[in-house]
């Protein structure tokens, strides 16, 4: 079952709306599960087997060839990524780029060429920033050896400043097309919002229930519900 086939490709329709709030549930719980894998068998590296994991999660009975590289060409806005026969190539190099430079980058730096190029390249036929935020939150997690704490997670930050985060992808982007890659403004949109989100974490330990005021059971120690 395809939902897109079944009610059109109307994003905004209620069934659609209602599985996807359900993978977005289900990518998180994935995500979380993989940085604490990665973490537990020592492999702190980016895979092609996870970014299409985190694809797959999030867009699954949504569209079709969910978790797959996309077969057809698609226009982002003004953005035109590359075309499909391209794809695979890209994303090995990309991949190859990004474990090269894992043991010597800044945590936030990689994250952001991480979102940036997946956004870029646009691999999939949806679900593509869902994943390249994923992936970038990933990165972050693994390179600190923990799950980041905070009440809301940077992958949703993005989102809640969404028109901040796509004129700074936009202008990465101008900057690659002119031949010198800059991606200074994600990079400070990034330490902004991951601050902001390990900032409410601290909050939440000053505000945490004492004994005699046990936590709910029905509530994560993330403050997930």
């Amino acid at each position: 079952m395809i939902i897109s086939e079944i009610v059109g490709f109307d994003e905004k329709n209620p069934i659609y709306q209602d599985l996807e709030i359900s993978n977005g549930t289900r990518q998180y719980d994935f995500l979380r599960s993989i940085v604490q894998t990665s973490l537990a068998v020592q492999r702190p590296f980016l895979s092609s087997h996870i970014l299409k994991a985190l694809n797959f999660q999030a867009i699954t009975c949504l569209h079709t060839s969910a978790g797959e590289y996309r077969p057809c060409d698609v226009i982002v806005g003004l953005h035109r990524p590359p075309e499909p026969y391209r794809v695979q190539g890209l994303m090995d190099d990309f991949v190859n780029t990004v474990n090269r430079a894992w043991e010597v980058s800044d945590s936030v730096a990689l994250a952001a060429f991480v979102l940036w190029r997946l956004n870029y390249i646009h691999p999939f036929i949806n679900g593509n920033g869902r994943t390249a935020r994923a992936a970038a939150y990933f990165v972050l997690c693994v390179k600190a050896s923990t799950w980041l704490p905070g009440t809301v997670i940077l992958p949703e930050l993005l989102r809640s400043n969404r028109d901040r985060y796509v004129i700074a992808l936009q202008n990465a982007d101008a900057s690659y097309t002119a031949g010198a890659l800059n991606l200074t403004e994600l990079h400070a949109l990034l330490e902004e919002l991951l601050a902001q989100q390990l900032a409410s974490a601290e909050i939440n330990v000053a505000d945490a229930p004492t004994a005699d005021e046990p936590q709910s059971p029905d509530q994560d120690a993330d403050g997930r519900q």
